[in-house]
């Protein structure tokens, strides 16, 4: 129960205390992610320079979850190059579904405090609305 509360902390800080949600004027890549199902409605804004992502920031409304979990891709995407950020991605969705190994989730940092959303189906997409976002902005990039 003791880690349980642990990730529960994290998301509760990175919810009532996001990093990374404000504007960023000079973002070259910026999408709106949606989710019709509970409103969630995010624009995930990403600086992108000679293939790394350089600064990045998310506005838009959503619920604890999207935004908690918004915030923490953020956290770990900048500074990665949009190859290592869609890998991260990818990891985070294989969490998700429950096919990731613990060595895997620990990659995942404090993203891995989202992996119990798996047993709750109804928010699974506000835990992937970000990671979604993110893969749509950088597929033709």
């Amino acid at each position: 129960m003791e880690n349980r509360n642990f990730y529960n902390e994290i998301l509760t800080e990175h919810n009532m205390r996001p990093e990374f949600k404000h504007e960023l004027p000079d973002a070259n890549i910026v999408l709106e992610g949606k989710n019709p199902n509970c409103g969630d409605d995010i624009f995930l804004k990403l600086k992108v320079e000679d293939g790394v992502i350089t600064d990045g920031a998310f506005t838009g409304d959503g619920c604890a979850i999207s935004s908690a979990s918004a915030d923490i891709m953020l956290g770990m995407i900048i500074g990665k190059t949009k190859e290592e950020a869609l890998q991260l991605g990818e990891l985070f969705l294989k969490m998700i579904k429950g096919e990731a190994s613990d060595e895997e989730i620990d990659r995942l940092e404090e993203a891995s405090a989202l992996k119990d959303i798996a047993h709750m189906p109804a928010r699974v997409k506000c835990a992937v609305l970000g990671w979604h976002t993110l893969k749509e902005a950088l597929k033709d990039q």
